[in-house]
């Protein structure tokens, strides 16, 4: 059966060509070596080939089922061709149940606003400015939860917690000015390196501070919810550190 052979050698091949295509289709994009119009071609075809590695598996597999050496191969193509096809699914999935936005902020009528991030922005697709009453009614309907954070404390004390959360996820900062309450900084993604620029604004409020939150995506007409994610991760943690 040493057409079975070429089957199952010639599956888990694809499977790994598929699987290293899809790393560098972000990685790549990451380093500026494409656009990253270019990396979602590879990674699309990156999908097609690991689909087909997986079933060309599962055909192997129901062939031949010899030894457990055969069987793990098989299993591994199977897995792996499922994982590089999977992923890219689930996010086209998830673009499917949020809005076409990529500005996100606890404050949609006052949002906080971009100073010392301005240069870093000039040649970005996505402009800073806030793109008014129809993206926060997109963002109300999708995100209703998304809340400026109230605490407890003054300004001069929360501030310093805020700058220490932006430091701990892993955010450049690219300036801080405790006298405006005002702290910029950019994300970058882990798999593309797309840069989302974040702004955190602490005022005072009755009794204590208010910290909002505004995360904007340099590119794409949809950040498939990361802005929103962000902003509530950044809040939860800045919780847990009063607490």
């Amino acid at each position: 059966m040493r057409y079975v052979y070429v089957l199952r050698v010639s599956a888990f091949a694809l499977a790994v060509l598929c699987a290293g295509g899809a790393v560098a289709a972000g990685l790549g994009t990451r380093w500026g070596a494409w656009h990253f119009r270019t990396g979602f071609t590879i990674l699309t075809w990156a999908v097609y080939g690991g689909l087909t590695a997986a079933l060309l598996g599962l055909v192997a597999l129901i062939l031949d089922r010899s030894s457990q050496r055969v069987v793990l191969l098989a299993l591994v193509t199977i897995v792996l061709g499922a994982l590089v096809s999977g992923i890219p699914w689930q996010m086209k999935q998830r673009a499917q149940y949020v809005p076409l936005i990529h500005d996100i902020t606890t404050d949609t009528e006052n949002p906080p606003a971009f100073v010392a991030i301005l240069p870093l922005r000039r040649d970005a697709p996505n402009p800073a400015q806030y793109g008014g009453p129809g993206v926060a009614a997109q963002q109300q309907k999708a995100y209703p939860d998304l809340r400026p954070l109230i605490l407890n404390a003054p300004p001069k004390e929360a501030f310093p917690k805020a700058l220490e959360t932006a430091r701990a996820m892993g955010w450049q900062i690219v300036d801080s000015n405790q006298d405006q309450g005002r702290i910029e900084a950019t994300a970058t993604t882990p798999w593309f390196g797309f840069k989302d620029d974040v702004v955190v604004r602490v005022m005072p409020a009755d009794h204590g501070s208010r910290i909002d939150v505004r995360s904007v995506s340099r590119v794409g007409k949809s950040d498939l919810g990361t802005n929103a994610r962000r902003i509530q991760e950044y809040l939860s943690k800045i919780i847990r550190s009063v607490q």
